[in-house]
Protein backbone atom coordinates (compact mmCIF):
# COMPACT_ATOMS: atom_id res chain seq x y z
CA UNK A 1 0.00 0.00 0.00
CA UNK A 2 1.13 3.54 -0.44
CA UNK A 3 0.29 6.93 0.98
CA UNK A 4 0.71 10.27 -0.70
CA UNK A 5 3.22 12.28 1.28
CA UNK A 6 1.20 15.24 2.53
CA UNK A 7 1.36 17.80 5.29
CA UNK A 8 -1.47 15.92 7.03
CA UNK A 9 0.45 12.67 7.03
CA UNK A 10 3.67 14.23 8.31
CA UNK A 11 1.63 15.77 11.12
CA UNK A 12 0.18 12.32 11.83
CA UNK A 13 3.69 10.84 11.97
CA UNK A 14 4.75 13.42 14.53
CA UNK A 15 1.56 12.89 16.56
CA UNK A 16 2.43 9.21 17.02
CA UNK A 17 6.09 9.57 17.92
CA UNK A 18 7.69 11.34 20.85
CA UNK A 19 11.10 10.93 19.23
CA UNK A 20 11.44 9.82 15.61
CA UNK A 21 14.63 8.51 14.04
CA UNK A 22 15.13 9.29 10.36
CA UNK A 23 17.84 7.97 8.04
CA UNK A 24 19.08 9.88 5.00
CA UNK A 25 21.76 8.57 2.60
CA UNK A 26 24.37 11.31 2.11
CA UNK A 27 26.66 12.18 -0.80
CA UNK A 28 28.54 15.50 -0.77
CA UNK A 29 26.03 17.13 1.58
CA UNK A 30 23.02 16.10 -0.51
CA UNK A 31 20.62 13.18 -0.61
CA UNK A 32 22.48 10.36 -2.35
CA UNK A 33 20.96 9.79 -5.81
CA UNK A 34 20.86 5.99 -5.31
CA UNK A 35 20.30 4.50 -1.87
CA UNK A 36 21.68 1.08 -2.80
CA UNK A 37 25.24 2.36 -3.29
CA UNK A 38 25.31 5.10 -0.64
CA UNK A 39 28.32 4.63 1.61
CA UNK A 40 27.24 7.10 4.31
CA UNK A 41 23.91 7.35 6.14
CA UNK A 42 22.96 10.32 8.29
CA UNK A 43 20.82 9.36 11.30
CA UNK A 44 18.68 12.15 12.74
CA UNK A 45 16.49 12.15 15.83
CA UNK A 46 13.54 14.54 15.74
CA UNK A 47 11.17 15.53 18.51
CA UNK A 48 8.31 18.05 18.19
CA UNK A 49 9.51 19.27 14.77
CA UNK A 50 13.04 19.99 15.97
CA UNK A 51 16.27 18.12 15.51
CA UNK A 52 17.71 16.61 18.68
CA UNK A 53 20.73 14.73 17.42
CA UNK A 54 22.54 13.95 14.17
CA UNK A 55 25.25 11.40 13.48
CA UNK A 56 26.89 9.91 10.41
CA UNK A 57 27.27 6.17 9.95
CA UNK A 58 29.59 4.68 7.33
CA UNK A 59 29.35 1.10 8.61
CA UNK A 60 26.06 0.20 6.88
CA UNK A 61 26.31 -3.09 4.91
CA UNK A 62 25.72 -3.13 1.15
CA UNK A 63 23.59 -6.30 1.00
CA UNK A 64 19.92 -5.14 0.83
CA UNK A 65 18.65 -7.39 3.64
CA UNK A 66 21.66 -6.70 5.87
CA UNK A 67 21.35 -2.96 5.18
CA UNK A 68 17.67 -2.97 6.13
CA UNK A 69 18.38 -4.97 9.29
CA UNK A 70 21.23 -2.62 10.28
CA UNK A 71 18.94 0.41 9.91
CA UNK A 72 16.21 -1.35 11.87
CA UNK A 73 18.66 -2.16 14.68
CA UNK A 74 19.62 1.52 14.83
CA UNK A 75 15.95 2.37 15.44
CA UNK A 76 15.24 3.99 12.06
CA UNK A 77 11.52 4.51 11.45
CA UNK A 78 11.60 6.64 8.28
CA UNK A 79 14.15 6.62 5.46
CA UNK A 80 14.23 9.56 3.03
CA UNK A 81 16.12 8.75 -0.18
CA UNK A 82 16.53 9.25 -3.90
CA UNK A 83 16.23 6.17 -6.09
CA UNK A 84 15.96 2.77 -4.41
CA UNK A 85 15.92 -0.73 -5.93
CA UNK A 86 12.95 -3.04 -5.44
CA UNK A 87 14.97 -5.59 -3.41
CA UNK A 88 16.21 -2.95 -0.96
CA UNK A 89 12.83 -1.27 -0.70
CA UNK A 90 11.21 -4.63 0.00
CA UNK A 91 13.80 -5.38 2.67
CA UNK A 92 13.20 -1.98 4.29
CA UNK A 93 9.45 -2.54 4.29
CA UNK A 94 9.94 -5.96 5.88
CA UNK A 95 11.99 -4.23 8.60
CA UNK A 96 9.03 -1.88 9.28
CA UNK A 97 10.88 1.17 7.91
CA UNK A 98 8.76 3.69 6.00
CA UNK A 99 10.45 4.74 2.73
CA UNK A 100 10.07 8.20 1.21
CA UNK A 101 11.78 7.90 -2.18
CA UNK A 102 12.53 10.08 -5.23
CA UNK A 103 13.73 12.94 -3.03
CA UNK A 104 16.72 15.14 -3.85
CA UNK A 105 18.39 18.21 -2.44
CA UNK A 106 20.69 19.36 0.33
CA UNK A 107 20.23 17.25 3.47
CA UNK A 108 19.53 20.23 5.74
CA UNK A 109 16.83 21.57 3.38
CA UNK A 110 15.23 18.13 2.97
CA UNK A 111 15.13 17.55 6.73
CA UNK A 112 13.66 21.01 7.32
CA UNK A 113 11.00 20.32 4.67
CA UNK A 114 10.20 16.96 6.29
CA UNK A 115 9.83 18.57 9.73
CA UNK A 116 7.61 21.32 8.29
CA UNK A 117 5.47 18.99 6.14
CA UNK A 118 6.77 20.48 2.86
CA UNK A 119 8.59 17.47 1.43
CA UNK A 120 5.87 17.05 -1.21
CA UNK A 121 6.98 20.30 -2.92
CA UNK A 122 8.43 19.85 -6.42
CA UNK A 123 11.67 21.47 -5.23
CA UNK A 124 12.56 18.13 -3.64
CA UNK A 125 11.44 15.89 -6.52
CA UNK A 126 14.22 13.96 -8.25
CA UNK A 127 14.86 15.01 -11.86
CA UNK A 128 13.35 12.58 -14.34
CA UNK A 129 10.44 11.61 -12.12
CA UNK A 130 8.10 13.22 -14.67
CA UNK A 131 6.03 14.92 -12.00
CA UNK A 132 5.00 11.65 -10.35
CA UNK A 133 4.13 12.14 -6.72
CA UNK A 134 6.43 10.56 -4.19
CA UNK A 135 4.90 7.88 -2.06
CA UNK A 136 5.44 6.89 1.51
CA UNK A 137 5.45 3.15 1.22
CA UNK A 138 4.19 0.73 3.82
CA UNK A 139 4.27 -3.03 3.79
CA UNK A 140 2.53 -3.71 0.48
CA UNK A 141 3.15 -1.75 -2.73
CA UNK A 142 0.22 -3.31 -4.61
CA UNK A 143 -2.60 -1.97 -2.41
CA UNK A 144 -4.86 1.00 -2.84
CA UNK A 145 -3.79 4.49 -1.74
CA UNK A 146 -4.50 5.00 1.99
CA UNK A 147 -5.93 8.50 1.65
Amino acid sequence: MSISLTHFFIGTLFAHYTIMKIAVPEWQGRISPVLDVASKIVLVEIEDHRELQRQEDSSIPTNPWARAEALHQRGVEVLICGAVSWPLESALQSAQIQVVSNICGPIDAVLAAFRDGRLHETTFSMPGCCGRRRRLRGRNRRGQAWN
